[in-house]
């Protein structure tokens, strides 16, 4: 049968198989921390959100799972993040036997590359860079957590939230357990929002930048056109967003707090919205033009071969690019000096209109059959496809659809909207017929 699936197929089923083992596993009495099984629902929504990198939870996750119900959802937000095929690399190299081609131009998609020369190879330095890095992020958290929780319990916190930053996962162990959600209390704290801004932002940059910046260090002229659209929308959606949120709310969630806190928490706010989930101020009080900036990060998201979720920085520049092309009448849209292919631009027009058409009807859903303000229900939606699992809070409070509607949104967002489309739609042969042009009127 598997050499009847396409590489796309594969990767879905891949998925698929690791969001039911982690349900099954989540189903188990002693992985909750009432010594009762949490039900099939739960157990589910709970795998497809750790397995795709989002953050959305029917439950508290530090308060709800016991050890080694947290144990697992770590498991799946890092086999999550790093793909099922670079794991797969992983034992493929302990076990000393090599992958076949196939399975080699699986992994090449998987990771959104080009070139299957030294695959191998490069999936491994994306394991040892991603578990350097979230080593010291978690070396970094613990100066903080162990003090006040003891060694052992800061020593879990720190490896935890390490895991979940870098991956752009979202989960937290302090909701449900104080007063405050996710990272509300460390919003004045420099060193627990720092560290986890840095791994939510090299987690979203992409294993492709990263190995571009590894051989070219800062030789800005020797970069790939891709690292370059990803510095460069990275670092103005980064810092842009953060002046605005900085205004946005000046009398909103800001109001009576220090300067040097605000900026904090504007970063925080950038970087976070940009498909990682956590928050150090309370979503549902954000003004309105913050939830709308909000929604606009999340449908961006990261960057292509991350972590991270969304239609991605470079989709939404060559986008921009085409525009600005179009607008100038030129025949080629093109940035530092390479022009795009218009088959690239042409994917992104696809990625872009699947991943709003997708959650704009979810969104409708939501309002029809939930009864949610407009504003939540977009925001839950958005949030989902993009796999970042920031929340109004009104995820517990869907209906069983709904919340089934969302899971296979946030499974679409990991997966990636078109590939899961392909995965369903994809044909093997093209049809034999060429249909003859016609002129359309447009605009």
């Amino acid at each position: 049968m598997k050499k009847h699936l396409s590489h796309v197929q594969i990767i879905t089923l891949g998925y698929l198989l690791m969001v039911l083992t982690g349900t099954l596993l989540l189903l188990l009495p002693f992985s909750s921390a009432s010594g009762t099984s949490v039900g099939f629902r739960t157990a589910f929504f709970t795998s497809v959100s750790a397995s795709c990198v989002t953050g959305l939870t029917l439950l508290p996750t530090g308060s709800s799972w016991s050890f080694f119900g947290q144990l697992v959802i770590l498991l799946l937000i890092q086999v999550g993040g790093l793909g099922f095929m670079t794991i797969a690399t992983l034992f493929f190299h302990i076990l000393n036997k090599r992958m076949r081609l196939s399975e080699r131009e699986t992994l090449l998609e998987s990771l959104n590359l080009t070139r299957i020369e030294g695959i191998m190879h490069f999936s491994g330095k994306i394991i040892a860079g991603t578990l350097l890095l979230e080593g010291l992020g978690a070396a970094l958290l613990a100066l903080r957590f162990i003090p006040l929780f003891g060694f052992g319990r800061g020593l879990w916190l720190s490896c935890f939230h390490a895991v979940s930053a870098f991956c752009n996962a979202g989960f937290d162990l302090f909701s449900g357990a104080a007063a405050s959600p996710s990272l509300m209390l460390y919003a004045d704290d420099p060193l627990v929002c720092l560290v986890i801004i840095f791994l939510i932002v090299v987690g979203g940059l992409g294993f492709l930048v990263w190995d571009d910046l590894r051989r070219n260090r800062f030789h800005w002229h020797r970069y790939t056109l891709h690292t370059k659209l990803v510095l460069s929308v990275s670092a103005f959606l980064l810092l842009g967003s953060a002046l605005l949120f900085f205004f946005f709310e000046a009398s909103a969630t800001g109001a009576g707090q220090s300067l040097g806190t605000r900026i904090l928490e504007a970063l925080f706010s950038s970087a976070t919205a940009r498909t990682a989930g956590f928050n150090s101020v309370d979503t549902a009080a954000l003004s309105d033009a913050s939830r709308l900036l909000t929604i606009f990060l999340m449908l961006i998201g990261g960057s292509p071969g991350s972590t991270a979720g969304g239609i991605k920085t470079t989709t939404v520049a060559v986008l921009f690019l085409a525009l600005f092309a179009s607008l100038r009448r030129e025949k080629k849209a093109a940035a530092f000096g390479r022009a795009i292919p218009q088959g690239t631009i042409l994917k992104s027009i696809t990625i872009f209109l699947t991943n709003t058409g997708c959650a704009f009807l979810a969104a409708l859903w939501l309002c029809a059959a939930d009864h949610l303000p407009a504003m939540d229900a977009l925001f839950e939606t958005i949030s989902a496809i993009g796999t970042v699992g920031m929340s109004t809070g009104v995820t517990a409070s869907l209906s069983p659809f709904s919340s089934l509607l969302v899971a296979l949104l946030m499974f679409m967002g990991r997966v990636g909207s078109v590939s899961f489309s392909m995965a369903l739609l994809e044909k093997k042969q093209p049809p034999p017929v060429a249909y003859p042009e016609e002129a359309v009127t447009i605009g």
